[in-house]
């Protein structure tokens, strides 16, 4: 290909994961969202980005009574209903998908899984920033043998760490890649890889992790556009 094109799905810091690929020679980016009636740019995209943000509705995991016991309010639900056409248009051209934060639980509940909807809720550790709006940093352990060991070279390491919510149960087709030590979810991955395109996703922050040549930053979008290069596995 001349140019690879990668699709991010917009979110509230976008910035960030333009400015992360755009580290790398040679890749043009589409900013992809319902503000910009574009989901049909999604025939110019070698592989798409979905970003973190806001909650994931718990209406698509069938748990609509969260939005009152838990008191969450962060939605955009029309941006849910338009990355969910653009995870079917992933899966239905094989498109390679890499999901950051929200991008892995909403990928998660469109394979069928559900997502815990207030981690203190549930008796486990804070996993959001700190109110002075740092992330967090923390140790994730790798499952051995994991296509995410593989991309990084390790089954240990440290990540950031930004969200309240995360994976309770892995969607239909998906497994666990990797937990932090107090038990949340950190990582999925397709089970079999051969079952469909390049999908890769991770609840840290990547494109925002204070060292970049971290293999947990830097191999991750490397590997993602190496899988593009190699037609999508």
């Amino acid at each position: 290909m001349n140019k690879m094109v990668i699709g991010i799905a917009s979110g509230r810091k976008y910035e960030n994961y333009l400015n992360w690929f755009l580290q790398v020679p040679n890749l043009e980016i589409i900013k992809l969202s319902y503000l910009e009636h574009n989901l049909e740019s999604l025939n110019q995209c070698h592989g798409v980005v979905l970003s973190g943000g806001e909650d994931v509705h718990p209406r698509l995991y069938k748990k609509s009574a969260y939005v009152e016991k838990y008191q969450l309010d962060d939605f955009d639900e029309e941006r849910d209903d338009f990355e969910w056409r653009l995870l079917s248009y992933t899966q239905q051209h094989s498109l390679p998908l890499l999901g950051i934060c929200r991008g892995l639980q909403m990928t998660n509940v469109f394979f069928g899984g559900t997502l815990i909807p207030d981690i203190r809720s549930f008796d486990k550790p804070d996993h959001s920033k700190f109110q002075e709006g740092k992330d967090r940093y923390h140790q994730v352990n790798v499952i051995r043998h994991s296509l995410l060991a593989k991309i990084t070279g390790a089954v240990e390491g440290e990540v950031n760490s930004a969200h309240h919510q995360s994976v309770a149960i892995a969607g239909k087709g998906l497994m666990i890649n990797a937990m932090s030590p107090d038990g949340i979810v950190e990582g999925m991955e397709r089970k079999e890889r051969a079952a469909g395109s390049y999908l890769m996703l991770v609840q840290w922050h990547p494109e925002r992790m204070t060292d970049g040549q971290n293999a947990f930053s830097k191999n991750i979008r490397d590997n993602f556009l190496e899988s593009i290069k190699a037609g999508g596995k």
